[in-house]
């Protein structure tokens, strides 16, 4: 499962707000702040947040001996 540290790289990577997050996968800005404040969520809530940073082009890479991250599916989006 995705950890707020993801989420966090994932949306600088977008560069997109904890708003622009929360319209692009049904959750509420205040779950999403207490979520990569480190508080429990639901895996529902962590799965819809998954699905939408990887349909805009997130790949999140499991924890290695360089420790966890995200990259860019290639290529990486247009900016805004």
């Amino acid at each position: 499962m995705i950890t707020p540290e993801q989420i966090r790289m994932a949306r600088s990577a977008l560069n997109w707000s904890m708003k622009d997050l929360a319209k692009n996968c049904g959750v509420g800005v205040n779950t999403l702040s207490r979520l990569e404040n480190g508080t429990d969520s639901r895996v529902s809530t962590l799965s819809k947040i998954e699905d939408a940073l990887v349909n805009a082009g997130i790949v999140f890479l499991n924890e290695n001996e360089d420790g966890i991250g995200v990259r860019y599916r290639n290529p990486p989006p247009q900016s805004k």
